[in-house]
């Protein structure tokens, strides 16, 4: 007799066919292959630190963006950095100071600075100052510089020759253009150049070229709130404007068909060209020069990169001035 079944109680008779995996345990077993550097891993820091690097050799002026596509303010990092910015009467928005700052006496100028001149002090944490600056070296502080304002070249040029030909002024114009500059340095002492020797005005085209940032305004030791730095769409375009108004302008380049020491346009209202140490003058901008001048050196293995070049131009123009 066989023995009564229980309610609920499943009995089967034979093995029923199985769920297999698919071969996912077998596919598991094989490995994924190489483990990714260091460097190539996105959450690893030797990743942030290359990303880091990447966006520093960017051509400067360009600012780096958030995911949302709002543009980051240039930040100077760094206490002997920000100092020296502060030293220079670099516009400033705000200094941003780590929590638990350890003070010495760059960051108490940096702070009595910061109070003198009523920029706020905004206190943040290791990992916001990481976040802003893109993880630079920031030392626990950062100051926030403001975009530059840029006038537009074509109107400044033609604002300066007025006021010289209604005698507002007494030399003529004298504009510094930069081509295919990309370093901030070179702008910053450019600018610096041009305020020592009486210029007027430094015109950048608007793309592939350097921009106004904090590392420019420290290097211009002030000079760039003093000197304007003007942008143009399109700097052949505009130096074709320009000289329909009545300026001549001149091309640095070491293979020049005139020597700086002849350069007999120097009393007139002037546009001074300068191109990259690496590539001088492109094509199209040089044709539009109505001449071509080189400084003269000693050595033909040497070369002039393009601050020092403008600085002993404008040297040249301003000694010729005084003469006239």
């Amino acid at each position: 007799m066989s023995a009564p079944r229980r309610p609920g109680a499943i009995r089967k008779k034979k093995k029923g066919p199985l769920v297999g995996t698919g071969g996912h345990g077998r596919k598991a077993l094989e490995g994924k292959g190489p483990t990714p550097k260091a460097e190539d891993r996105p959450y690893h820091k030797a990743h942030k630190q290359k990303k880091a690097a990447e966006r520093r050799q960017q051509p400067a002026g360009a600012r780096s963006r958030n995911p949302r596509g709002k543009v980051h303010e240039d930040l100077v990092t760094g206490r002997n950095s920000v100092l020296e910015a502060l030293r220079a009467e670099i516009p400033a928005k705000a200094l941003y100071a780590a929590a638990r700052l350890d003070v010495d006496d760059r960051v108490r100028e940096i702070l009595q600075t910061c109070a003198e001149r009523g920029i706020p002090v905004l206190e943040a944490s290791k990992a916001e100052l990481d976040r802003l600056t893109l993880d630079a070296v920031h030392q626990g502080v950062a100051l926030q510089v403001p975009p530059y304002e840029y006038r537009d070249a074509v109107e400044t040029g033609r604002t300066l020759l007025a006021q010289w030909q209604k005698r507002h002024v007494r030399r003529p114009p004298l504009l510094v253009a930069l081509d295919g500059i990309t370093d901030p340095r070179n702008l910053g002492a450019i600018i610096r150049s041009v305020s020592a020797f009486s210029g007027s005005a430094v015109v950048v085209p608007e793309r592939r070229s350097v921009g106004v940032t904090a590392t420019a305004w420290k290097t211009s030791a002030g000079a760039a709130a003093r000197v304007p730095v003007t942008r143009a769409a399109n700097l052949n375009r505009a130096l074709e404007e320009l000289k329909a108004m009545g300026y001549f302008v001149v091309g640095l380049d070491g293979d020049g068909d005139v020597d700086l020491p002849g350069l007999e346009l120097a009393t007139e209202p002037l546009v001074v060209v300068v191109g990259s140490e690496g590539k001088g003058l492109s094509r199209l901008v040089a044709e539009n020069c109505d001449q071509i001048v080189s400084i003269p050196i000693d050595s033909a293995m040497e070369s002039l990169n393009a601050s020092m070049a403008v600085g002993i131009a404008l040297y040249e123009v301003s000694r010729r001035r005084a003469g006239s």
